[in-house]
């Protein structure tokens, strides 16, 4: 293992630059050639291909985005892609791929690893944790205190104002952020995409905190294509009561931005180092996690067949705390 390229793929996420340097800093260590492979796979397609040295990752550690970009390429779905992403890999005299990302980007590099029998090893990297084989994916932690600085600023116009609000989080189809925010920031209800939908029980919360005497409260929405979108909701609700005060926030892409936590800092340098390690010593084809605080290896061509399952305690918790 002489030459290892790194590729930061699909949607960004807090911590990739910390494993990016994690990466470089301990294959120099071992004395193994880093390249940095701009803009994903649509980069390795094109050729963007730079060297990495350690003074390239100076300071980068608590940066969010990553250094090397990111993209998303139709053009790698195909097999006609996949074969100009190989000639440049081979032109490139690269031994090895260390492809982070998330879901779409880990399926990616699990065709490549097949098509081509290329050493790879992916690093879970999205806000979503919805990577099986990690209890915790790169992002996830800064994504998630983002979302309860933002929740707790709203509740403090909702208080001064009297008014519902709903607050739509992102997570595509996983509701960890939309469980942990919503218990974190004493959110009246919160929609989740593992748990069937009904309208129903969102009135119920709203009459029992009518009961209690609450004016104003904070209902935590996940994006997903089984429940309605915030604005969809806020309407619904609207109609039911319509001497309500209702607003609506989608947090959007500030979940994604901002210096990485610590918890998210140390997973990625330690995702990295080990990934390095895994190369060196002939065990790829894997995506490197974490856990029960113990780095764990799921097989690439395993990972999809699972999904991350939110903590039905904490559901459980959740429904007492609403009432």
């Amino acid at each position: 293992m002489k030459n290892i390229g790194i590729i930061t793929s699909g949607g960004d996420s807090p911590g990739m630059n910390a494993a990016i340097r994690s990466i470089v800093k301990t294959a120099y260590y071992y004395r193994i050639n880093c390249f940095g492979i701009l803009f994903g796979f649509k980069g390795l397609i094109n050729g963007n291909i730079i060297n990495l040295c350690t003074i390239d990752v100076k300071n980068i550690i608590n940066r969010g985005g990553t250094i090397l970009k990111t993209a998303r390429s139709k053009e790698f779905e195909t097999k006609e892609g996949r074969k100009k992403a190989y000639k440049n890999f081979k032109k490139k005299k690269l031994d090895g791929l260390i492809i982070i990302g998330g879901n779409g980007t880990l399926t990616g590099a699990k065709i490549f690893e097949e098509e081509y029998n290329i050493p790879i090893i992916g690093i879970p990297g999205t806000i979503d944790n919805d990577i099986y084989g990690s209890d915790c994916t790169i992002g996830y932690d800064t994504a998630l205190n983002t979302v309860i600085v933002a929740i707790d600023k709203i509740r403090d116009t909702a208080t001064s104002h009297n008014r519902l609000f709903f607050i739509e989080v992102m997570g595509r189809e996983s509701g960890f952020i939309a469980l942990n925010s919503g218990i974190a920031t004493g959110a009246l209800n919160i929609m989740l995409p593992e748990k069937n939908y009904n309208i129903n029980n969102l009135f119920k919360s709203i009459d029992k905190g009518n009961k209690e005497g609450k004016s104003s409260s904070i209902i935590i929405v996940s994006e997903d294509k089984k429940i309605q979108k915030a604005y969809s909701l806020a309407k619904i609700t609207k109609k039911k009561y319509p001497n309500y005060e209702i607003r609506v926030s989608i947090l959007g892409h500030i979940q994604r931005g901002g210096n990485p936590t610590c918890f998210d800092r140390v997973l990625a340098s330690k995702l990295g180092f080990f990934s390095v390690k895994s190369l060196i010593d002939g065990k790829y084809g894997f995506i490197v996690g974490s856990k029960e605080n113990k780095i764990s290896y799921t097989l690439l061509k395993e990972f999809n067949k699972k999904k991350n399952k939110i903590d039905e305690e904490l559901i459980k918790i959740s429904k007492i705390l609403f009432f």
